[in-house]
């Protein structure tokens, strides 16, 4: 469901999104945590993780300001940006863990707001002799400032905006004018001095505590329904609060590290308190306006993706996807995915810290952040012909963000990543369930696929020549009119191409090309890939409109392989007591044998295949060069879980010579390809005067699940139908001509 309303009055510029951004990167961590960053991982240590932080979150924000102006962005920020690059499962699937962090994000900052308060709860417990449950502050703070936004909207979020940004500012510049602090002598100092002490043991404990400082820098997209311009304003005002966030950043831990000892700035989370001019009043302040604005940021933005989700229907019941959309006003404001927000917040107030709410936020923010860096990555790679975005990033850039992304989870914490992930699974199990007609997994990498499967096919093609004299493996074709009568020419390229081997399936159509036939071939193509589909093979499927069989195997025979190497054998099939088909087929053989192709004919009976009989192979030691490829092939069948329970046996014909040597150069033969046949498995026959081939093949192979037997061209030249005919009384038959000796 497509979330335009032209009723929808847009009203802001670039200003909000910069100021959302920015006020949201400088909150809470930066007033309560970097102090004791700074004590415990010293100067270069914190350092790192502002740099670390902003290796991820940079290329986010370039990702974001790429993808928005490639898009008209409608409301719901991130999500929006996700869902309509990844389809609406994916996106869904994200924008819940994106939504759940926002919503998360806002009782973080009202937790750390109440702790712009602790000179009045340390003066409490000093003269009440008892301490103060933080949540006496929070708990109002958020109600009041749910009363606010569910009353007045976004607009009055954005005007308070402008207020708490002023003072926020005012306090940093009153912390960098302030004056270094004497060491308190009575805390231990910690070993080191603060520009040189590294802490690797605490590094990613500290990082996953202070990456919450840096995710702000989205928080401005999340307006991306009230933006007058989105295509102009995310960039500019993304892009311009990352830059601010990270210069003021790295001036703070500067400013600290030569403003007090470690020991001072692990001790006391308010340092900056110590140091600033007025610290003991402005930066309370400060940080009551940092935290209430970040606080602001989230709760303006989480209840829009909440939003949105419920406009595109990702929830399975109608009336709840209703009741989430709701909006109020010109411009369509929450309000009940507020009050559904507010409350998730007012949930972690009561139940959580500081630092266990900010490490969650990680993990939800380093999933949302890798996976738009995984949309700009795909888009580079798969380069779309819609892909036009006015503002360009680098694809090394968002390879690096999403790489980054994924190895601090990692880092951070094994296990939470992996519940992470698995909770994003389910959701998305549930939402496959729910919303089968959404795109889903399979569109993601279609366009990536497709320039890679490019990429291989012209690499491929290049080197081919240098590949006559490797390995041999099946690349074989078959063409049918029978395709939709019997599908056991479709078992045997389902056989042939499951591990080893790569097969195309045509399926033949007599006629003229028009359209009326171009429908046609399309309808049984579905028909016939819907069929397969639990095949589970890596043989492809289409169809060939000619007006005869002659010219339809010559365009066959010509088409290029989409594996990537040059086809290498031509199967015929046709069904045993059809005469006519047999005709058919001898007389086209000859086209493929032109080609230097490998020949199959491959005969099937009316009979089930029954796999648990085995293959057997029959040879004739007059036969060299159909030896070795029957052999391959039986391997290569029996290896599919069709045949788990089956064996090869081999029967060897001759009417002279030593029949120990026989077998005992073909059990070298055997050994030396590492084939699972075992020696008992392997027959001598010495065929007599009277006996004909196929009277012993019918003897032994009657119940044979698949009987394999070479023919040399002199047969052709023959009579050609007596001895194809001649195996009719067998079940399927496999008849092999090698146009070279294979290496086994």
């Amino acid at each position: 469901m497509k979330q335009e309303n032209t009723s929808v009055r847009r009203k802001f510029g670039t200003a909000p999104v910069f100021f959302t951004s920015v006020s949201t990167i400088l909150g809470a961590v930066l007033f309560l945590r970097f102090g004791f960053a700074v004590g415990t991982v010293g100067f270069w240590g914190t350092i790192g993780i502002v740099l670390l932080g902003h290796l991820i979150t940079i290329p986010t924000a370039l990702a974001i300001s790429e993808i928005a102006t490639n898009t008209r962005v409608e409301g719901g920020g991130e999500y929006f940006i996700i869902s309509r690059s990844f389809g609406q499962k994916i996106g869904s699937t994200i924008g819940i863990a994106l939504y759940i962090s926002q919503a998360v994000s806002a009782a973080f900052y009202t937790i750390a707001f109440a702790e712009a308060f602790s000179p009045l709860f340390d003066l409490w417990s000093a003269h009440m002799g008892f301490d103060l449950p933080r949540q006496i502050v929070s708990v109002p703070a958020l109600l009041v400032l749910a009363w606010v936004i569910l009353r007045h909207g976004a607009g009055s979020g954005v005007k308070m905006l402008y207020v708490v940004v002023i003072m926020l500012f005012t306090a940093l510049a009153l912390f960098f004018a302030g004056e270094a602090i004497a060491p308190d002598e009575t805390l231990p100092q910690v070993a080191g001095n603060n520009f040189g002490f590294f802490n690797r043991e605490q590094f990613f404990i500290l990082f996953a505590i202070c990456f919450p400082a840096f995710t702000g820098m989205t928080a401005g997209v999340g307006l991306s329904g009230d933006l007058k311009n989105p295509g102009k304003s995310i960039p500019l005002g993304t892009m311009g609060g990352t830059i601010v966030g990270l210069v003021i950043y790295l001036l703070v831990v500067w400013k600290l590290s030569v403003s007090a000892s470690p020991s001072d700035l692990v001790g006391d989370q308010l340092i900056m308190s110590r140091i600033a001019t007025g610290g003991a009043i402005i930066i309370p302040l400060g940080l009551a306006a940092a935290t209430l604005s970040s606080a602001i940021g989230s709760v303006i933005v989480a209840p829009r993706t909440l939003q949105a989700l419920a406009f595109d229907r990702t929830f399975p019941s109608r009336r709840l996807n209703v009741f989430l959309s709701k909006g109020k006003g010109v411009n369509k404001e929450p309000v009940n995915a507020t009050v559904i927000s507010f409350a998730i917040a007012l949930l972690f107030v009561l139940l959580g810290d500081v630092n266990s709410v900010a490490s969650i936020i990680s993990m939800f923010f380093l999933i949302t952040y890798g996976s738009l860096c995984l949309i700009s990555f795909l888009n580079h790679f798969g380069a779309p012909p819609s892909y036009r975005p006015r503002f360009r990033s680098k694809w090394y850039l968002s390879l690096g963000g999403f790489v980054l992304s994924l190895w601090v989870m990692f880092m951070i914490d094994g296990l939470y990543t992996l519940l992470a992930y698995g909770m994003l699974i389910v959701i998305y199990i549930f939402l496959e369930h729910h919303n089968k007609h959404q795109k889903g997994l399979g569109n993601i990498f279609k366009e990536s696929l497709f320039q890679l499967n490019r990429r291989l096919q012209v690499f491929m093609q290049k080197r081919q020549s240098s590949m006559d004299d490797e390995e041999w493996r099946p690349a074989a074709i078959c063409i049918s009119p029978n395709s939709l009568e019997r599908d056991k020419a479709l078992y045997l390229m389902k056989w042939l191409s499951r591990q080893h081997g790569f097969g195309t399936y045509f399926h033949f159509i007599e006629g003229y090309f028009s359209k009326q036939t171009h429908v046609a071939a399309k309808e049984i193509l579905r028909e016939l890939i819907e069929r397969t589909k639990g095949y589970g093979s890596a043989f492809y499927i289409d169809t060939m409109i000619s007006p005869s069989y002659t010219s339809a195997i010559a365009q066959v025979i010509q088409a290029p392989s989409i594996s990537g190497m040059e086809n290498n054998m031509v199967i015929f099939e046709y069904e045993k007591g059809r005469s006519d088909e047999l005709a058919r087929i001898l007389e086209n053989i000859n086209l493929a044998r032109a080609g230097d192709y490998d020949v199959c004919l491959f005969a099937t009976s009316t009979h089930p295949v029954c796999s648990r009989e085995g293959i057997h192979v029959w040879i004739r030691v007059t036969d060299e060069k159909n030896t070795n490829l029957m052999l391959l092939l039986g391997y290569i069948i029996i290896a599919h879980p069709d045949w788990r329970r089956s064996q090869i046996k081999i029967f060897i014909i001759h009417t002279s010579g030593d029949s120990e040597m026989i077998k005992a150069d073909l059990s070298e033969r055997i050994a030396e390809g590492r084939l699972p046949i075992t020696l008992a498995n392997i027959e001598i026959i010495s065929l007599t005067d009277r006996q004909t081939i196929s009277a012993v093949v019918a003897e032994r192979s009657a119940s044979a699940g698949l009987t394999v037997i070479g023919f040399r061209e002199e047969i052709l030249r023959h009579d050609a139908v007596g001895f194809f005919s001649s195996f009719d009384t067998i079940g399927d038959t496999l008849f092999v001509n090698a146009a070279s000796v294979k290496v086994i």
